[in-house]
């Protein structure tokens, strides 16, 4: 059964004419290039994680849509959508169950509890996150190094599974210390929460260079990977139209401005705004999180405000909160005011005052 069009004949992000399964195609496709680059740089173990992530997805749509007797909606393509949107956010040698878990929730409890496609008041993929990095602080921060798939030392197909569903590298008799390595976020905040400074942080042994960010080869999720490949794949979406710049251009902005004021106030503590531009989820919270056409505003005005507060957030929560990446939270906080959002920016109807005290 088709999904009713007015799920985006009233959405600023798209067009009436495009259907739900083109758009889901699309998407898909615009991150394609960051997902492959992404199995480059960790090997088997990531398309593994990848995969089951996606399947638990699928799965899960079809199990939910049979209990409630209604037709099969895994041909709108969203369900696999979201299972690749949170597949990005999760590290590279995730467990099996956490896959499992994760995409079980993002259907049934973030999407199908709200009535189905359309109607969720979250981003599925990014409430699953929150609720996987709240319930597995440690599963979801244990982060591997660079091992890409042609690499030296690369895992094969068969230590990959057994690395996914056997217990990871440890049940290959792997020293786990030697294989892991903190993300330049997490290696920032560790360090200067230390004493250090960011030059002494980012230096030394752990070596930062902002063209490892920029192409990939650093540690993280597996959508972490490539702001190159991320702003290729977002670039692709503003060209189709799928979205606007208001909330990607907001977003990053309410992250790298205060980025910029704070090291201008202190350079010493406080690294500077094309570092957060290049490391964690920024940009793939931006073009492909941030922006979903179900859990956004529908004015201009509203996606600048909710973009802007979405980055805001990212920043306060990466340099003064409890996680050193804030992504994930800072937009299904944001989700949360949406509504108030579209009640103070929406348009007044043409000779209708838009205060119901002004009728009287």
């Amino acid at each position: 059964m088709s999904q009713p069009s007015f799920l985006f004949s009233s959405s600023p992000h798209v067009h009436g004419g495009d259907s739900v399964p083109k758009v889901m195609r699309t998407v898909i496709w615009a991150l394609m290039p960051a997902t492959a680059f992404s199995v480059f740089t960790f090997g088997w173990p990531a398309l593994l994680v990848i995969l089951i992530t996606i399947l638990s997805c699928v799965v899960a749509e079809h199990v939910v849509q049979k209990m409630r007797q209604r037709a099969s909606t895994l041909d709108d393509q969203s369900a696999a959508l979201t299972g690749l949107l949170l597949a990005l956010t999760l590290p590279p040698y995730s467990p099996w169950w956490v896959c499992v878990v994760g995409g079980v929730f993002a259907i049934v409890v973030a999407k199908q509890l709200y009535g189905g496609l359309g109607y969720n008041m979250f981003n599925p993929a990014l409430i699953a996150r929150v609720f996987l990095l709240i319930s597995f602080p440690v599963e979801l921060t244990s982060w591997p190094a660079v091992n890409p798939l042609l690499g030296e030392h690369s895992y094969t197909l068969s230590q990959a599974i057994i690395i996914i569903f056997g217990g990871g590298p440890a049940a290959l008799g792997m020293n786990l210390d030697a294989l892991t390595a903190a993300t330049p976020l997490g290696q920032y905040r560790m360090q200067v929460g230390l004493g250090k400074s960011v030059e002494e942080a980012l230096g030394g042994a752990y070596a930062f260079n902002y063209q490892d960010a920029a192409t990939g080869l650093i540690g993280g999720s597996l959508g972490e990977t490539s702001a190159l490949l991320l702003a290729l794949g977002g670039g692709y979406l503003l060209y189709r139209r799928l979205i606007t710049w208001h909330i990607p251009v907001s977003m990053i902005l309410g992250c790298v401005v205060p980025a910029a004021i704070m090291q201008i106030i202190d350079s010493g503590h406080y690294p500077g705004p094309i570092f957060h531009l290049l490391t964690g989820g920024l940009l793939i919270g931006a073009f492909f999180m941030a922006t979903d056409m179900v859990t956004s505003p529908v004015t201009k005005n509203g996606q600048l405000i909710f973009g802007a507060g979405c980055g805001l957030l990212t920043y306060i929560i990466r340099t003064w909160g409890g996680y050193p990446e804030g992504v994930s939270f800072a937009v299904v906080l944001m989700n949360c005011t949406v509504p108030l959002i579209d009640e103070y920016t929406r348009p007044a109807v043409y000779g209708k005052p838009k205060d119901k005290k002004a009728k009287a």
